[in-house]
């Protein structure tokens, strides 16, 4: 029984016992309870019974015994009142307790209406009146049929998780099948990781009937789902089977399937493939013809399809989430959009474009200026820009010598490339196709002009290469070595330095001895394999001016005595290349003897020259002063008509400089070189005004290296520069005559006055005009060595620095 049952039974038994005791002996019912452990109560404190099974109820009041008979009807009437109408069977009680206060009966009573009670009626045996126990809620029986589930509980609640389950499988699949569609499960297939391709070649059978897929798998679900309402309504009542089933089938049935595959929708349908083929077997009475009938009405599913468009703008968004690198997306993109842009939008304009008239020929400052531009197809044009006419490619110039100046029309006659003219709306991907047959890898870009009065006529707009379409493919520029501007429409420019062959097209006196092409050999040779003229020492563009100055010579070799370039043991101050012909060199004691020939070179050491020995601290300290002179070991003799290159140290001292205050932007290297230059040729003058100190022989041993080196002048040759203006002459403070250059490049101080005819010995020091110093110049002079006697041993001459082929004289050293 229920507490509150129990507190009324109290409460019944003190008024039992009340009435007992007054001596009151009729039968009195107060309240009808059930012993059984089923029974309950509806809301208005009815005892509810079940129909169809014995029960046992109790009732409690007074005066009950074992004569007193129970019996139940559906008449509505107070306590006491005759019970004559309807009654059901009578029950007899079984036992009594508490002096008759409790009266157990066991009852088995039909079911009723809803809303009907069955009350009681009770008899005193001899006595055939009936009395109605009363229409309190308490003292009436609702009958109803039992509820029952269907199958236990424990089964109940296994098929609702399973249930559970295959919803939120269906719901899963639902959503992870069908947004595989079937060209995305193809590229997976062929390339995707070993595991993808395992998954996709299991799934894409069953995606391949897309329909009948989707019809299993919604019928699945709805199924499942139903189920899993009806067992939970079973279990409960109805309010709480509703909120039951919803939370479960929302939260594990949809919200965690779902979310679990979209995005790992593959391994889930390739692992579980074998239960979604059990369920389009089971539901293929239904599914199927509905699959059917969606095929014929919706036709049949293609799959995802991209355009160019969209195709290049997956690859973008999607860049961040894969391996492609930013140069692979522009590659993609740039191919897909060829097949969009037009010629116009990317070829060079016509006045922009390198060409060349039918009428040049090609001379040397035409094949440099070719080499500069860096161009492999150039266009001809005849009478006007617009008129091309032909192709020249670079390669037809390497059986091209310069000097037989062919006209371009031969060329271009012989070779006759092929033009291509193409209009400019034509599409690029038109383009790289005809660019591909070979026929030539530039197309002329033209348009029909009708505007005006006059026929219409094909205006050229400019070219188009297979270069700028391969860079709208690859969304970049191509920039080779010789490529002077990065883009042919916005026309920038390198910051590279260009290789500048005009300079060894000079008209000065070594073009008569030098072509070009052997001193652009000379340049190479010397700025790669001569240490002292590489870059570090000296810049390519001062290099080539060095080249350019007169520092070519030419020696004829004569039969009748021996001329030597270098002699062993005699001091030089030269370094020396040999261009054309042969020397026999000379080494050691022995006299070891071989030949060498052009592009053999000598003397290296003479130029061994540190960057901090150039910097003087005053003006009256030469530079030359501190440096030894070179004394080889060896001795070179002509042995054929030379042609070589003399660098003496003053010229390479000038080179140096130049490039050091390039490096140091405290001026250019060509108003640098300039100026340098200017001060070499100073101190040549200054040696050649008296051709005897050309022969004249110093004895090392009487020359003065404590503060500077010796210049040999007259005092006829002060008075002669002083006259012309061209030499400042003032006393020094030590007594002597300073000498000063009116230009202020140099100054020479003599230490004491000479007579007329007599040599004076003297020196020359540069003015320091630059920061961190200058220095100064090698004076052009020629060592010499004392014979045994202590006279003076004539040298070889000091020949100019650059002679011209009548020129017979020659280096001679006997």
């Amino acid at each position: 029984m229920a507490p509150r049952d129990v507190k009324f039974v109290n409460f019944v038994l003190m008024f039992s016992t009340f009435t007992i005791v007054l001596g009151v002996d009729l039968p009195h019912l107060s309240a009808i309870l059930s012993l059984e452990k089923e029974s309950t109560r509806d809301d208005t404190g009815s005892l509810v019974l079940y129909a169809g099974t014995e029960q046992r109820i109790v009732l409690v009041g007074s005066n009950f015994d074992n004569a007193t008979s129970i019996a139940f009807t559906t008449d509505i009437r107070s306590q006491k009142e005759t019970c004559d109408g309807q009654r059901t069977q009578t029950f007899s009680i079984i036992s009594t307790a508490y002096n008759g206060t409790l009266a157990t009966i066991l009852v088995n009573l039909p079911v009723l209406e809803s809303g009907s009670y069955y009350y009681v009626c009770y008899s005193v045996e001899g006595v055939e009146k009936w009395e109605h126990g009363g229409k309190e809620s308490y003292t009436r029986v609702a009958v109803k049929v039992k509820e029952s589930t269907l199958l236990p509980l424990w089964i109940q609640i296994i098929f609702i998780a399973f249930l559970l389950c295959l919803s939120g499988l269906f719901s899963g699949l639902n959503l992870g099948l069908m947004a595989l569609d079937k060209t995305e499960l193809k590229i997976i297939a062929k390339c995707g990781s070993t595991s993808e391709k395992k998954y996709a070649k299991a799934i894409e059978p069953v995606r391949r009937r897309g329909n009948f897929l989707l019809c299993t798998l919604l019928l699945g679900n709805v199924l499942v789902n139903n189920s899993l309402t009806i067992l939970l309504d079973d279990l409960s009542n109805g309010l709480y089977a509703v909120i039951g089933a919803t939370l479960g089938i929302v939260i594990c049935g949809e919200i965690i399937p779902q979310a679990l595959c979209s995005r790992h929708g593959l391994a889930v349908g390739a692992r579980t493939i074998w239960i979604t083929r059990f369920f389009m077997l089971i539901t293929f009475p239904l599914s199927f013809p509905i699959s059917l009938l969606l095929d014929k009405v919706l036709g049949e599913e293609i799959g995802n399809v991209y355009d160019r468009a969209k195709l290049s703008e997956l690859v973008k968004v999607t860049k961040e989430f894969n391996d492609l690198k930013n140069d692979e997306v522009n590659i993609i993109s740039g191919a897909l959009d060829l097949s969009k842009k037009s010629v116009k939008e990317v070829m060079t304009k016509i006045e922009d474009v390198y060409m060349l008239d039918i009428n040049s020929v090609l001379d040397f400052e035409t094949v440099s200026e070719i080499m500069k531009r860096g161009y492999t197809r150039i266009p001809i044009y005849e009478n006007d820009p617009g008129n091309i006419v032909a192709l020249l490619n670079i390669k037809d110039l390497a059986l091209i010598d310069p000097d037989d100046k062919t006209p371009i029309r031969t060329v271009i006659k012989f070779y006759q490339h092929p033009l291509i003219f193409v209009f400019d709306d034509q599409k690029l991907d038109t383009m790289l196709h005809e660019f591909r047959q070979g026929h030539s890898h530039m197309g002329i870009v033209r348009r029909v002009n009708n505007e005006g009065d006059g026929d219409p006529y094909y205006e050229t707009l400019g070219v188009l290469t297979l270069e700028d379409v391969i860079e709208e493919i690859i969304q970049s520029e191509i920039i080779d070595e010789t490529d002077i501007i990065t883009d042919n429409r916005k026309k920038t420019r390198r910051t590279l330095a260009k290789q500048d062959f005009s300079v060894f097209n000079t008209q000065e006196a070594n073009s008569v001895l030098i072509s070009p092409q052997l001193a652009l050999a000379a340049f190479r040779f010397l700025s790669t394999s001569v240490d002292y003229f590489k870059d570090d020492y000296v810049s390519e563009n001062v290099l080539k001016k060095l080249i350019r100055q007169n520092v070519v010579e030419e020696v004829v070799k004569k039969e009748t005595s021996e001329q030597f370039l270098f002699r062993e043991n005699v001091p030089c101050d030269y370094f020396i290349l040999i261009l054309q012909g042969s020397v026999e060199v000379l080494v050691g004691r022995e006299g070891l003897r071989f030949v060498t020939g052009p592009f053999s070179y000598y003397g290296t050491q003479s130029l061994k020259i540190s960057d901090n020995s150039m910097i003087y601290p005053s003006s009256t300290e030469s530079l030359y002063s501190r440096i030894e002179p070179y004394v080889p070991d060896f001795s070179v003799r002509v042995d054929s008509n030379l042609l070589f290159v003399r660098i003496r140290r003053a010229q390479y001292i000038a080179a140096r400089r130049a490039t050091m205050m390039g490096k140091a932007n405290i001026k250019s290297e060509d108003e640098a070189f300039a100026k340098e230059w200017h001060k070499v040729k100073i101190l040549s003058n200054l040696s050649n005004n008296d051709n005897h100190h050309l022969n004249r022989v110093h004895n090392p041993d009487k020359m003065r290296r404590a503060s500077s080196l010796s210049v040999p002048f007259t005092s006829n040759q002060i008075e002669s520069g002083r006259s012309s203006g061209e030499w400042k002459v003032n006393n020094s403070s030590d007594g002597g005559i300073l000498i000063q250059n009116m230009a202020g490049d140099c100054e020479m101080i003599e230490t004491r006055e000479r007579s007329a005819t007599e040599p004076c010995e003297g020196h020359l020091d540069l003015q320091q005009g630059e920061p961190k110093g200058s220095s100064g110049e090698s004076l052009g002079y020629e060592d010499a060595k004392s014979d045994p006697d202590g006279q003076s041993e004539r040298q070889h001459e000091q020949t100019p620095l650059i002679t011209r082929k009548d020129k017979d004289e020659s280096t001679e050293t006997s």
